[in-house]
């Protein structure tokens, strides 16, 4: 199983929607995280989103930023974004409806669809980049618990 992690810039949720996802998964599966914006590319995650995973016991430190790629739509079975700006972003990149069954709303598997987003925390302080890494954590869980399930 491969899983992608999409948010704007990949510095902030993805990059810590990745790290907390490897903890839930068997080794055999495959994460890693995107931005639909290149502005941040080869640059490590926000410095906050760092300091949030390691107070959890998530090294998240040599990630870097990369834009998605067409590629990633062949080579990933699950893309989860994180808001909904982002989601229709990931969907405008799709080529046909195979590629589109794979992108989804990272937060609906909790099933609240009025507050299915993730803030961005990249505007706000640490208390902000903890309390996403609460609902990331939340929704990985669920993701984790749901595919591991149907596979």
């Amino acid at each position: 199983m491969k899983i992608l992690m999409v948010c704007l810039g990949n510095i902030c949720r993805s990059p810590l929607a990745e790290g907390i996802m490897k903890t839930k998964v068997p080794e055999s599966f495959f994460v890693d995280s995107a931005g639909t914006i290149s502005m941040h590319e080869g640059k490590h995650p926000d410095r906050r989103a760092i300091k949030t995973a390691e107070n959890h016991h998530i090294d998240i430190s040599k990630q870097r930023s990369r834009p998605i790629t067409k590629a990633d739509f062949e080579t990933f079975d699950k893309i989860f974004c994180m808001d909904i700006d982002v989601l229709a972003d990931v969907v405008s990149k799709t080529t046909n409806e195979e590629q589109r069954q794979k992108v989804s709303l990272f937060l609906e598997v909790l099933g609240d669809h009025e507050n299915a987003e993730v803030p961005d925390p990249y505007w706000g302080e640490m208390k902000e980049f903890e309390e996403v890494f609460q609902l990331l954590d939340k929704g990985c869980d669920a993701i984790a618990q749901q595919i591991i399930t149907n596979k």
